[in-house]
């Protein structure tokens, strides 16, 4: 073979060409949008301060804990987050001591002043002294009070016994930053499951000091954590916008998927290895009304439908299998049961609903024998849910799928007898029951105006048509019920709560006193309930603690402060081009799991 020497034009013009090449600027990467939508509006991205999860879902994606979950584990497994390992446990489950990973920094904010902050064992103590600082008004005082952190609830007393301030620079022996890599738990009490407490990172996510001390009262406007993702923009109760934090930590996708589960083996073995997050950007948008939020899904303005609104189950799965035209665009369905129950609870300060005696047991009772929560679950929610038969949730570890109970019974033979026997009857003639006094017996019921809201409202309002009952159905905002039911001025509220732990007994704090305001929306108290609820809280996991659950359930079942209707199944649906979403039974901090196939994306 034999080479030539290059003429002179042709060198000319290779030399332009690679001008050309040089002065042509490289074509950036499509930025990965993750989109979707929260059926009901945020408060708030202060962990300190929420009591809602849909505020939960954005700080735990903002915000990193000591510890969080495997994204694929099946069952549950905690992991190390912040922590470096899993922490050193006394034999009596009364301390708990965790180091901490080095060279994790805060994102940038001004309040840094222009320095890379690492976050420290300090932070951590800091944060959880925060929750008990009265001028946060945190709802999360009652849980934390619970755990016996030694000290921390003798700093509150100090700080309501006057005008002083909460001292946050005074050492307590239950909280303590041994060093700076190394924070240490002291508790009054065996807590056997104490580092589930430290794995939630949408309510006790690590912030730091100074970033508080700067924007005070506007701290719910200005999240500062170090994970994946930072606030770029919000617009209340309407759009959310977050940004990859571009100081995050080198974090690799790895995760154990259970043996029996070839999907989550596969989808692990896919993304082995990739550097989180993967995507770029998410943005939350409030659709309070599931439809217009469904044709975002359908018309590829959103890339993730979390829980398919029961409006549409029919057209989109029937059978609870993907509808033809939906598989065919290529669109991906995941549908399991969640832990979670929907509820209405009593006011036990009312004076039509609350109340301890005979008569106002049976007013509650007949009314959630009334309400046929099969109903509900079978037309309302079209399948999209199972009636509940108690207080516990699925998935968690004394959930019993045979226990059966008067708080999933439909029985309007029943409820009626209980309203004649104890004097709710018609003394008027105006086809309305009235209490045993001769007042007008109106029930008031906090609801929102949301299609499927106003569905399951109509069988409960039917139902109790039923029976004689009026109710009265009061239209409202989310925040501002939550405000007013926290504030004890509702006779009658429905919401959902959802597990934040494999550990059963959460729920539980519906019906502590010693959560009034907080997780008891309803006021209810009961003495033996209170002593069953601390004695759980102490015992180690097994069929004695399942037992003391169980006994503590039957307590709030017998005096009905709340009426628990369904546990939902949860259908999310994913457009073919995320990939990577399994739903986590407990954790919220998805986001960074997930990716977006850019190729896939619709031409516009």
């Amino acid at each position: 073979m034999r080479f030539e020497p290059l003429r002179t034009a042709q060198r000319a013009a290779l030399m332009a060409l690679a001008c050309l090449a040089l002065a042509a600027p490289a074509q950036a990467a499509p930025e990965k949008v993750l989109r979707y939508a929260f059926p009901v509006a945020e408060t708030g991205f202060d962990p300190a301060q929420l009591n809602d999860l849909y505020s939960r879902i954005i700080t735990a994606n903002m915000f990193d804990a000591l510890y969080g979950y495997d994204y694929l584990a099946r069952p549950a497994r905690i992991k190390p987050v912040l922590a470096d390992g899993m922490p050193v446990i006394s034999p009596d489950f009364k301390t708990y001591t965790v180091k901490m990973r080095r060279g994790i920094y805060f994102a940038d904010d001004p309040a840094f002043e222009g320095r890379r902050r690492e976050v420290t064992a300090a932070d951590v103590v800091f944060s959880y002294k925060r929750i008990m600082d009265p001028r946060n008004k945190s709802p999360l005082v009652s849980g934390l009070e619970e755990e016996k952190i030694l000290g921390l609830s003798e700093l509150r007393k100090k700080a309501l016994a006057g005008d002083a301030r909460f001292d946050y620079d005074t050492e307590i022996e239950g909280l303590r930053a041994l060093d700076r890599y190394t924070v240490q738990f002291k508790l009054g009490e065996p807590r056997p499951r104490f580092t589930l407490t430290l794995a939630d990172p949408g309510i006790f996510g690590v912030v730091a000091r100074e970033v508080i001390e700067k924007y005070g009262d506007a701290i719910m406007e200005h999240p500062v954590g170090t994970g994946p993702f930072m606030l770029k923009e919000w617009r209340r109760s309407s759009k959310i916008t977050l940004v990859r934090n571009p100081g995050y930590r080198e974090q690799l996708y790895d995760a154990q998927p259970p043996a029996n589960d070839p999907q989550s083996q596969a989808l692990a073995a896919k993304m082995k290895g990739r550097r989180l997050p993967m995507i770029d950007r998410v943005e939350v948008s409030i659709i309070d009304d599931p439809q217009p939020r469904w044709l975002s899904f359908l018309n590829n303005e959103h890339d993730f439908m979390e829980r398919l609104p029961e409006n549409f189950a029919t057209h989109a799965i029937p059978n609870n299998k993907l509808a033809p035209n939906l598989a065919k665009r290529g669109i991906q369905m995941e549908r399991v049961p969640l832990s979670d129950i929907r509820m209405v609870y009593f006011s036990m300060l009312n004076p039509v609903v609350g109340g301890y005696t005979p008569e106002k047991v049976a007013l509650r009772r007949a009314i959630a024998l009334a309400m046929d929560s099969k109903q509900e679950a079978q037309l309302a929610m079209r399948g999209q849910a199972m009636v509940a038969q108690g207080f516990i949730m699925p998935n968690t570890n004394s959930f019993d799928a045979d226990f059966r109970s008067e708080m999933g019974t439909h029985d309007r033979a029943k409820a009626v007898a209980l309203l004649d026997m104890f004097g709710y009857t018609d003394k008027d003639g105006d086809g309305w029951r009235d209490q045993p006094n001769g007042q007008p017996l109106e029930l008031v019921y906090d609801t929102l105006s949301a299609a499927d809201y106003r569905e399951r409202d109509e069988v409960m309002k039917k139902n109790l048509d039923a029976v004689g009952i009026k109710l009265q159905l009061r239209i409202g905002k989310w925040p501002e019920q939550l405000r007013n039911s926290r504030a004890g001025k509702l006779m009658m509220w429905g919401y959902g709560l959802s597990a934040s732990s494999p550990d059963s007994a959460g729920v539980l704090a519906l019906g502590y006193s010693g959560s009034f305001g907080q997780q008891n929306h309803s006021r209810f108290k009961n003495d033996k309930f209170d002593e069953l609820y601390r004695q759980q809280a102490v015992m180690a996991d097994g069929p004695e603690r399942d037992a003391v659950i169980r006994e503590a359930v039957r307590i709030m079942i017998a005096y009905m402060p709340i009426k628990v209707r369904v546990h939902r199944i949860g259908t999310d649906m994913m457009q073919p081009w995320l990939l990577g979403y399994k739903r986590h039974p407990n954790a919220r901090e998805f986001w960074q799991y997930v990716d977006i196939d850019t190729d896939r994306l619709p031409q516009k």
